[in-house]
């Protein structure tokens, strides 16, 4: 401190420049604490939200629209108005967060409140929840948030010994169905398979029923589809024409009851075949019924709809790769799986298990995060520091914290090794898919997924089943308004 304090004085006698005399990392420091006003603006009311919001879906798409500004700004921090903007959101103003040191602000519960922005800066009516706002739109201070997760750790606790073997009997049907379109088609619809095989994996395993043999038969797919476009129609495009899209999309609200059959199916599935976990729910104080529409949610909209979306990214990503990937691949988990005598134990796959580290990092099955400031707040980004008012929103879109190249070499590349050994490890603490870095663990504090464990496992799953059961394979890349749309169009048994 008496070096600094006697180059501060000479500086200020002899003009001599501070940097002579600070040493460098005193030097980092002090502009560190240097803050910048975060750039960007909303434009004029109505006419600002929807030139950003006619940017991000049609002129410009996501990419190019956060990208763009990244650039005009010069920050990875800025402002700018979300989708949906008028007249569905009242306030589509946001700070957006877009590099991996700024984005984790999102997951600190002490600095952001996360009450009713699991959709963003608007929420679907509750009439398309039963009434109730459930678990994903509560913030960790509301009291149900707590005993809605706790319910939700008890059935995946209580059914854990299931997972395994209804996963290995659901995707083997789903494989079979492959292979004979492959045999009378030579290509294979990945999508519509993996949509019925993850419905009824999440039924057999978590409440043990086969929903094939119900009333509800095959339909949950689609039922589901409905309810989750009512859901998320403001934040989604059908690629229809851009006028006709935005306007049956992103200015009003879908009238909720168009759904109401459709979700009373799903619904009188879930409460005919949740009699333990309901009993458990009423000990914690929770009615049957919120807990039903709790239990609906998590399964179809959080667990399903993850599914619905990661796998498929996950296998473009994979057959992208090459044979060459494909047989380290399948090298790896057949000598696991033959050292544990035939057992599929997740142990010695330390590719295998990179690989779907690196599939969530490239492809993260939830893209946005939301967080209000609760209180004045600086939150820093790789290089400047920005101030932060009470009550402003805060957005983060993870493909691009994930894809941070001071973070990761070859960022936008899928490195499937990337995660493998010491040195590999410690970058998990920058996969961001579950609400919270992959180092850390859901609490009934935090907003961190409760399900962040099993949508690891059912990942690591999908990967060795493939791997057990086929040598290589090919796609061909389409889209969709949820994530990637997959045809297979070459397949080799092994």
């Amino acid at each position: 401190m008496a070096a600094i304090a006697s180059c501060c004085s000479l500086h200020q006698q002899k003009l001599v420049p501070i940097t002579l005399c600070l040493p460098e990392k005193t030097a980092t420091q002090v502009r560190q604490l240097a803050t910048r006003k975060v750039p960007g603006d909303y434009g004029l009311p109505l006419i600002g939200p929807f030139k950003d919001r006619f940017d991000y879906f049609y002129n410009q798409g996501k990419n190019e629209f956060f990208k763009s500004r990244i650039q005009k700004y010069k920050s990875t921090v800025f402002r700018t108005n979300m989708p949906p903007g008028p007249f569905i959101s009242s306030n589509p103003n946001v700070i957006v967060l877009l590099d991996g040191k700024s984005f984790p602000t999102l997951f600190d519960v002490s600095k952001v409140e996360k009450k009713d922005l699991f959709t963003g800066t608007f929420m679907p009516s509750t009439e398309l929840t039963g009434g109730y706002r459930v678990l994903s739109y509560l913030d960790p201070s509301e009291p149900n948030h707590s005993r809605l997760k706790k319910l939700l750790f008890m059935l995946l606790s209580s059914r854990r010994d299931h997972i395994i073997p209804k996963f290995h009997e659901t995707f083997t049907e789903l494989f079979e169905t492959l292979d004979t379109e492959m045999a009378e088609k030579g290509k294979a619809d990945l999508n519509s398979g993996n949509d019925q095989a993850s419905f009824n994996f999440l039924a057999k395993s978590l409440y043990g029923v086969n929903p094939v043999e119900t009333k509800l038969g095959k339909e949950a797919p689609t039922l589901i589809g409905k309810w989750v476009l009512f859901n998320l129609h403001p934040v989604l495009t059908l690629g229809l024409p851009k006028v006709l899209d935005d306007l049956i999309l992103h200015t009003f609200r879908l009238p909720p009851g168009l759904v109401k059959k459709d979700y009373q199916k799903l619904y009188d599935f879930f409460y005919e075949n949740s009699g333990m976990i309901l009993n458990e729910a009423e000990k914690l104080g929770i009615s049957r019924d919120e807990a039903c529409h709790n239990l609906l949610f998590a399964t179809c909209f959080n667990s399903f709809g993850g599914m619905k979306i990661f796998f498929p990214n996950m296998m473009k990503s994979i057959a992208k790769a090459g044979s060459d990937l494909h047989t380290r691949l399948r090298n790896e988990i057949r000598t696991a799986v033959k050292s544990a005598g035939g057992k599929i134990t997740m142990e010695k796959m330390p590719l295998m298990k990179s690989v779907v580290y690196e599939a969530l990092r490239i492809d993260p099955p939830v893209a946005s995060q939301y967080g209000r400031a609760k209180h004045d707040l600086t939150i820093e980004s790789h290089d400047d520091v920005f101030e932060v008012k009470k009550g402003e929103m805060l957005y983060g879109y993870q493909p691009f914290a994930t894809k941070d190249p001071k973070i990761f070499t070859r960022p936008e590349e899928f490195v499937p090794d990337r995660f493998v050994g010491e040195e590999g490890e410690k970058l998990l603490k920058h996969v961001l898919w579950s609400n919270g870095p992959e180092t850390e663990n859901p609490t009934v504090e935090n907003k961190q997924c409760a399900g962040k464990d099993f949508v690891v496992l059912v990942s690591r799953l999908l990967v060795t089943e493939f791997f057990l059961r086929y040598d290589t394979f090919d796609v061909d890349v389409g889209t969709s308004p949820l994530g990637a749309k997959i045809t297979i169009t070459s397949l080799k048994k092994a």
